[in-house]
């Protein structure tokens, strides 16, 4: 008895304890983060993150992201500055010590050269850059920069310009604003950064948590995973897991996201991204534009990764960037063709029979064949991550350029040689296979008639890559047929943001009633940046017919929309949005204000003259300061058409300005410009028609009749269901028959 007695004591005490052990995990399990705690953590910086994370700390470590951006020492500097001169198009650059500073005397923003202390580097890999900061927070980057590989300095040419000198006061020159590191670099170099400018006194107080790329640029603040982490726990939080974005969700869009923040070409509209949060709610992308990529998709301008990654079969297959990417330190995973042997048979696709080149050399690589390459700032050669199939046939069809040939250089190997050995080694390609994208985006581009049915076409499949279909649908404002419209209105219900992005910024505008009501439908859209392209649109035009929930909703895009502006007011384009909407709104001084502010803050821009020199005219302004303003606004605009000739929108503007200035055979030929640049453009068709009903009027000449009809007919042929053509066509018959009657009146002579 004494022993069941002390086992049933033992026994109870065993049950007790577990009871009272399960009671803890239970009370453990449901404590939670308070929500406000879970919904706002800050920043614990990488030392924290290091007591941890070690392994991980070390890779990052000279990684390209812990290098992005530094401190200019001993340490971080790589390029000579023992008293080196180097020399670009008659610009002496003289790099050298001054105690414990590095310092380069060269041309300044007032064309003298002077001194300037270098404060910050930037980057490690092919290429340095160096940075310069101004009194007024301002800060710079040096156009003369280090190749780290060869040890030597070199120039960073922009884009497009080549063994030219780039002046003081252009845009280009390393102290304009292309250059200028607060709003073009900052965003992307370093962690949780905030421009802080002050449009008042035109100065920067830039901010940023660390000063290059940290571990909670890409993982988030990391405060509330500290906190669970070093709580006395078995668990984690029940709610909110580890307290940070899950990177590795099956949910892809969680991490391309995060890396899209800095590998995409896009404009911000608030500063608050973090990790785990909507791309679409802090930027907006471009798509596949004209000038940024080619015809078929492949990176033309500086435009990184997201799009080209977007575009690819590897996306829609759910591949992610660390498939291929370790994320701390940047390098590849496997070399060679180790890599996409992750999920391509090697068997199949490493062998000669597939590649048709010798096994070892370069054309053996996959990477060549596959993710052909273009030179950035001179030496930076980056990858075209669309991973697409070599098409030296399209290249044949719409001038692009193909993997082949960009290896095969010789003279007699061109691109119908490619195509013609690719024929050669794969066969014919099947008719039934779907017209590439790239042959709707060229016919597109150049607005002929089969363009529209092709990039209808491309809307048509469920398969069609989202920014293709965005692409598409800002393609299709070339045509203004019944046909377009639907497509681009049917495309505000898209699931994906960039094509609904892509529908508000081109529905038509000449049923102002039916644009106010698709405008309204997506006030409440789930991402801001499509609420608030939508509420941009829509302050310009009649709100009478909103309903209340509507005006609310708009209301509240319209802050959001304001916002986003207030990031950009270092920049002439973000006050001439303003300026625009105060115009709109009534709000003369407004207007003027923010036109006022973008001439001060960008002379050299075309534009902003025009539109005030416009305002000043409305309200009875100085009529010399009118004349000096469009005097000026001419002069820029004949600048720009000859740097961007085939540009029609600048020819357009261009005529305008002409026409306003009574030169009316210089708008003609500015509008025919337009039009051969852009013909299907109606609105440039019609400009040519107004300006030649004008002369008409003025001259009587029957060859300006002749001109006027001619495109009106073109307009009407265009777009059959606008009535606008048959309108001035009506008007000019009878200005023609009161110049007859007039003949018939007056006395012969």
């Amino acid at each position: 008895m004494p022993r069941l007695a002390a086992r049933s004591t033992i026994l109870s005490a065993l049950a007790i304890g577990a009871v009272a052990a399960t009671s803890v995990l239970a009370w453990d399990w449901f404590q939670t983060v308070p929500p406000e705690v879970a919904a706002n953590p800050t920043y614990v910086g990488r030392d924290t993150c290091a007591e941890c994370h070690q392994t991980e700390y070390h890779k990052w470590l000279g990684s390209d992201h812990e290098r992005a951006m530094d401190l200019a020492t001993d340490k971080t500097v790589e390029a000579d500055f023992n008293d080196t001169t180097f020399e670009y198009q008659g610009v002496k650059s003289h790099f050298f010590r001054k105690g414990d500073k590095f310092m380069v005397n060269t041309e300044g923003p007032d064309g003298k050269f002077q001194d300037f202390e270098i404060k910050y580097v930037f980057g490690i890999h092919p290429l340095q850059q160096y940075m310069v900061e101004f009194p007024d927070g301002r800060v710079q980057v040096l156009r003369e920069s280090w190749n780290v590989k060869e040890k030597k300095w070199f120039y960073v040419t922009p884009p497009d310009v080549t063994n030219e000198r780039i002046l003081p006061g252009d845009p280009l020159h390393w102290t304009g604003i292309g250059q200028n590191w607060n709003s073009t670099c900052a965003d992307c170099h370093s962690t949780d950064v905030h421009k802080n400018y002050d449009p008042e006194k035109n100065t920067y107080h830039t901010s940023w948590k660390e000063i290059n790329v940290g571990c909670e640029e890409c993982h988030g603040p990391g405060s509330v995973h500290v906190e669970l982490a070093r709580r006395k726990s078995p668990f984690w939080d029940r709610k909110i897991g580890y307290g940070l974005p899950n990177l590795k969700d099956k949910n892809l869009s969680t991490q391309l996201e995060m890396c899209a923040k800095c590998h995409a070409r896009r404009y911000q509209i608030h500063e608050e991204f973090r990790s785990g949060k909507p791309f679409f709610d802090y930027y907006e992308p471009v798509d596949l534009q004209n000038g940024l990529y080619q015809a078929d998709g492949q990176i033309l301008d500086e435009v990184y990764e997201y799009d080209s990654f977007s575009q690819s079969k590897m996306h829609a297959n759910h591949v992610k960037c660390t498939d291929c990417h370790d994320p701390h330190t940047l390098k590849l995973k496997f070399e060679g063709n180790r890599l996409c042997a992750q999920c391509h048979d090697p068997a199949k696709f490493d062998t000669e029979a597939h590649h048709h080149h010798k096994d070892g050399t370069a054309g053996a690589q996959c990477i060549n064949c596959h993710m052909a390459t273009r030179m950035y700032m001179v030496i930076d050669e980056r990858r075209d991550h669309s991973f697409r199939i070599p098409r030296p046939d399209l290249s044949v069809a719409l001038g692009t350029s193909n993997a082949c040939t960009n290896c095969h250089t010789r003279g007699d190997e061109t691109f119908q040689w490619a195509a013609e050995a690719i024929e050669k080694w794969y066969g014919k390609r099947k008719p039934t296979e779907a017209v590439h994208w790239g042959v709707a985006f060229k016919a597109g581009r150049a607005e002929t008639a089969e363009g529209e049915p092709l990039l209808l076409g491309l809307l048509a499949h469920n398969t069609t890559p989202a920014v293709v279909r965005a692409t598409a649908i800002d393609l299709l404002v070339n045509y203004p047929s019944a046909a377009s419209v639907a497509a681009r209105r049917a495309a505000l219900k898209d699931t994906d943001p960039l094509v609904r992005l892509a529908a508000v910024r081109v529905l038509p505008a000449d049923n102002t009633e039916l644009l106010s009501a698709d405008l309204a439908s997506v006030l409440n859209d789930p991402r801001r940046s499509v609420r608030i392209m939508a509420a941009a649109r829509l302050a310009h035009l009649p709100l009478d017919k909103l309903s209340d929930s509507q005006r609310q909703a708009f209301e509240k895009a319209m802050v959001e929309f304001r916002d986003s502006e207030a990031l950009s007011l270092d920049h002439a384009g973000a006050h001439l949005t303003l300026a625009s909407l105060a115009r709109h709104q009534g709000q003369l001084q407004d207007a003027i204000q923010h036109l006022t502010a973008a001439i001060k803050l960008e002379p050299y821009l075309a534009g902003p003259r025009s539109e005030l020199a416009s305002l000043m005219l409305e309200h009875h302004g100085d009529e010399k300061e009118i004349a000096r303003l469009r005097g000026e606004e001419a002069d820029l605009m004949d600048r720009d058409s000859t740097l961007a000739p085939d540009n029609a929108d600048i020819f357009y503007h261009l005529g305008l300005l002409r026409y306003t200035l009574g030169e009316w055979q210089k708008a003609d030929a500015a509008f025919h410009k337009a039009c051969e640049k852009a013909p299907r453009n109606y609105e440039y068709r019609m400009a040519l028609a107004l300006l030649q009903e004008k002369q008409y009027d003025l001259t009587g000449d029957e060859k300006q009749f002749e001109a006027a009809a001619q495109s009106l007919k073109v307009m009407n042929d265009m777009n059959r269901d606008d009535p606008r053509a048959k309108q001035i066509f009506i008007r000019l018959l009878d200005t023609r028959k009161e110049k007859e009657a007039a003949k018939t009146a007056s006395p012969k002579s």
